[in-house]
């Protein structure tokens, strides 16, 4: 989840027993909804003349089935290279021109585009988003899915195949996973899914989620409610509703009841150990506690696992824990990387052995609280950026459905117990239901073509 807010506001505020104020932070707009369902959201934020375009398509690589994965992820490129009146290149030229830039990111839940430019640039911005959302399969070609296959497939070897350690996150979603699940695919998809898509298949996948019904729109920054609206109505009232979506549906995966043990090798200089878990899905109640135990365990040099592996014993050089709660499910990650000469079965004994601590004894209240302040700082520095702002309130809307969540959001991350944080530790952090992954060093592996 992204994390967001001013610092000022977080250094001055006092976790233990907070209550609410008037003066509380949240995200201020304006909305409205076209007949055709597409939701638009107006932020206005007049420090800067620029104006900030968010469009949060609900699609993402779990809305896939298998043999036709890496849809998603796909279009994140394929909506940048033309559509029925912008042809191909002339897109981001537009928007430079203009003083801006576009980008898009891609996850198992969403696909999200923004776009940005001064803000006397609104109109072309939404003629521009418009155009590529009822006019892309106007000019989708053959060509063009075969030269976005080749860009993909380079991408998944950069960042992936040839990265050191890349191969982790998918190694790790295989197992966690059940093949079944929307989440044992990357969101990238596999190399002989993208080898074998065909136009058809891939226009399909587009006819069914690129409709305003499917959408949420956050247009903030240097502009006027009233002007948008306008603009909008203008631009993207004649785009019809279509049916909603048929999405795959997943049922809930039995539980892991033996520890899943992976060993690989890559062409890296010292081991690194992976322990994974499942948690719940976003949103859901017991999220705050499995991100604040995260923090409790790995965030920072005054994390447990830190003060123990690094700065004690000197067996690790760095450190990352976190839970990543999505639409249909959560994991639970501890990441280490040991130093030379370290074996990776020592880590994996002293990790294990700090998160029975956590699961059998409740952390102490002082040690929540630097937990809780170093997330809300976080969670609130977030949500300066004027874009920032707009993804987040696309977020709540699409996902949390409530646009106002924020405040609810920011209360039950101050409402978290130290109970409560050894009761995720001991519900969901068991050894027999995690997966193990250590990359040692060694051949680079060869994933299958």
């Amino acid at each position: 989840m992204n994390r967001a807010l001013p610092l000022l506001l977080a250094g001055a505020i006092g976790l233990g027993a907070h209550t609410a104020h008037a003066d509380e932070p949240k995200i201020a707009y304006q909305k409205f909804e076209l007949a055709n369902g597409l939701k638009v959201y107006v932020i206005e934020d007049h420090k800067a003349p620029i104006a900030y375009e968010v469009l949060w398509v609900d699609v993402g690589s779990k809305d896939e089935v298998a043999n036709r994965t890496g849809f998603a992820h796909l279009f994140e490129h394929l909506m940048f290279k033309g559509s029925a009146h912008i042809p191909d290149g002339n897109m981001d030229k537009l928007l430079e021109e203009a003083g801006g830039w576009s980008n898009a990111f891609t996850s198992g839940d969403m696909t999200v585009y923004q776009n940005v430019a001064g803000s006397n640039f609104l109109e072309q911005m939404l003629w521009i988003e418009s155009d590529r959302v009822a006019g892309l399969l106007d000019s989708f070609t053959q060509a063009k899915l075969d030269n976005q296959r080749d860009v993909v497939l380079n991408e998944r070897r950069q960042s992936y195949e040839n990265r050191p350690y890349g191969m982790a996150s998918l190694l790790i979603s295989e197992n966690l996973w059940p093949k079944d699940h929307g989440y044992h695919w990357s969101t990238i998809g596999y190399p002989s899914d993208l080898k074998a898509a065909q136009v058809k298949d891939v226009a399909q996948f587009f006819r069914t989620y690129y409709v305003p019904n499917n959408a949420t729109m956050v247009i903030a920054g240097d502009v006027k409610f009233a002007d948008a609206k306008k603009l909008v109505e203008k631009y993207f009232s004649w785009i019809p509703r279509q049916p909603e979506p048929a999405r795959p549906q997943y049922k809930v995966p039995a539980p892991i009841t033996k520890e899943i043990v992976l060993k690989t090798t890559d062409d890296v200089q010292v081991p690194r150990v992976y322990l994974s878990w499942r948690g719940p899905a976003k949103f859901t109640a017991e999220e705050p506690a499995l991100d604040a135990l995260a923090a409790i365990l790995g965030d920072g040099k005054s994390s447990r696992l830190y003060k123990r592996l690094v700065y004690d014993e000197k067996i690790a050089q760095d450190i990352n824990a976190g839970f990543d709660g999505q639409d249909i499910g959560g994991d639970f990650t501890i990441q280490v990387t040991a130093k030379p000469g370290v074996d990776p079965q020592r880590l994996i004994k002293e990790i294990s052995e700090e998160v029975a601590k956590l699961a059998s004894t409740a952390p102490d209240a002082k040690e929540l609280e630097r937990a809780q302040n170093s997330q809300e700082a976080s969670f609130l520095n977030g949500l300066e950026p004027t874009l920032s702002r707009a993804i987040a309130l696309a977020g709540y809307d699409v996902q949390a459905k409530d646009p106002d969540y924020f405040a609810k959001d920011l209360a039950r991350r101050r409402a978290v117990t130290t109970a409560q944080v050894q009761a995720v530790a001991a519900k969901y952090l068991k050894p027999n239901a995690r997966v193990v992954l250590t990359i040692s060093p060694g051949k680079k592996p060869q994933e299958k073509p």
